[in-house]
């Protein structure tokens, strides 16, 4: 079986010998978009997370529906558009937690996936905290390799 990679590799070229050049962008990063899976298990949490739009500053105030190291899942009603460059604060058990994101995608029903761009130092303690309580609360174990 071929990797995820290869495959769209293959689509792309495919694609390309039955449309004009001019669509090959679009349909490449339709393919990319398509392909991309979450790197990290996600854990449910519902948490209150304030959103804001780097460039216009328009901020938003919504709910996460899972966590992961590598970024969250919003439930809104107002996804901001893909691509769009955001700065989060997760508050849960009467912790922050801050980092800059970006909109990964924003689909149908009212979700949205945010993947973490830069997590400071004291920042990365807090997510990993928070992971760690739900790892054991879902009954998880770390892997250990011996």
């Amino acid at each position: 079986m071929r990797n995820r990679l290869e495959l769209c590799s293959v689509l792309i070229y495919n694609a390309r010998q039955s449309r004009g050049h001019n669509q090959d962008h679009l349909l490449e990063r339709i393919l990319f978009v398509q392909s991309e899976r979450p790197r990290a298990r996600r854990y449910p949490l519902v948490a209150s997370i304030e959103i804001t739009d780097v460039e216009s500053e328009t901020q938003i105030n919504e709910q996460t529906c899972d966590l992961s190291l590598f970024g969250c899942g919003v439930n809104t009603q107002k996804p901001l558009p893909t691509g769009t460059r955001v700065r989060i604060r997760i508050v849960h058990n009467g912790a922050n937690f801050v980092a800059l994101g970006k909109v990964a995608h924003a689909g149908r029903g009212g979700r949205m996936g945010v993947l973490f761009t830069r997590i400071e130092t004291h920042q990365h303690v807090v997510l990993e905290k928070w992971i760690a309580e739900l790892r054991e609360m879902c009954g998880i174990t770390k892997k250990v390799r011996v």
